[in-house]
């Protein structure tokens, strides 16, 4: 029996008799769909054309489509091994910043002795930030310390005033807001995400962010009475669900990831690092929306016993 193929012909017609689809061989005309004969992305997939009447048109990992459970484990277990292949030790990444109380000092906001009683009271309490010490004893602001920390990180300063928690619940899982202490503050126009931080950045956190979401971010310090009423407002709403799960080793976590891809059969799904954990989050519908919908996305963070 002929079969018919998309190739045109010197007339302009879509299909031509008699010819074959290069290495997938030539396919029924019943089947000329897109979602049908996409290639799988796994590039060893071994599969036969028995698996196009599956009819399976999900799931879509990383911008590819894979037609067995098999080919998914393949694609996860090498984008686990790029996200792992890449750490830095915590040692490695650590840059010297100037103590802030000697930035304080060297901008002329405090004195000497300013500077040495709130590091007796520091010492003496055994806890407590700088900042919250200089504030307390009366010889600087809230502002002040913020401009410092905003110095300090090379960073601007960003306001939480118009912080709307309950639009952007679904930028990020729940434990990054409350282990982190990250705050999404707001999307400008599509493409910009503003990420707060109380005392300190985290561009690890915000560099997983920006390739998960496809956004730029823009990490900031907010002043520390506006980040903790923002983030108690944040914490209190409905996050994307998230499954918590440990691995001992990278294959255990690639089939572990896989398996659950493999059950939503997702529209698209990503993986990133963030920090020793990686972060699985899988769409169950395309969009274009820069803040996805809280009910269309589900998270998965997984850490390695191993690290």
């Amino acid at each position: 029996m002929p079969f018919l193929t998309r190739e045109p012909d010197s007339t302009g017609s879509e299909l031509r008799r008699g010819r074959s689809d290069s290495a997938l061989g030539p396919v029924p005309v019943m089947f000329l769909n897109q979602s049908l004969i996409g290639r799988c992305a796994n590039p060893d997939c071994r599969s036969s054309w028995l698996h196009l009447f599956r009819k399976r048109s999900a799931p879509v990992f990383e911008g590819g489509w894979t037609c067995s459970p098999e080919c998914t484990e393949t694609r996860m277990v090498k984008a686990l091994h790029r996200e792992l292949d890449d750490r830095t030790p915590a040692q490695q990444m650590h840059r010297h910043r100037i103590p802030l109380g000697l930035l304080m000092l060297e901008q002329g906001w405090i004195s000497s002795g300013q500077l040495r009683d709130a590091l007796q009271a520091q010492r003496a309490s055994g806890s407590g930030r700088l900042g919250d010490h200089l504030i307390r004893q009366g010889s600087t602001d809230e502002g002040t310390v913020t401009r410092a920390l905003g110095l300090q990180w090379s960073c601007p300063v960003l306001s939480a005033e118009s912080h709307q928690p309950a639009a952007l619940a679904s930028m990020m899982p729940r434990l990054f807001v409350d282990a982190f202490g990250a705050l999404p503050l707001r999307v400008a126009g599509g493409r910009l995400l503003y990420l707060g931080f109380e005392q300190c950045l985290d561009p690890v956190l915000a560099f997983s962010i920006s390739r998960m979401t496809g956004l730029q971010v823009e990490s900031g310090i907010v002043p520390s009475s506006l980040f903790v009423s923002a983030r108690d407002r944040m914490l209190m709403q409905e996050f994307p669900p998230v499954q918590l799960a440990e691995a001992v080793s990278e294959s255990a976590a690639a089939g572990l990831l896989a398996r659950c891809v493999e059950r939503l059969q997702p529209a698209a799904s990503r993986l990133v690092r963030v920090h020793e954990c990686v972060w699985l989050r899988m769409w169950c519908a395309r969009q274009a929306e820069a803040i996805p919908r809280l009910t269309s996305v589900s998270d998965v963070i997984c850490s390695l016993a191993c690290f």
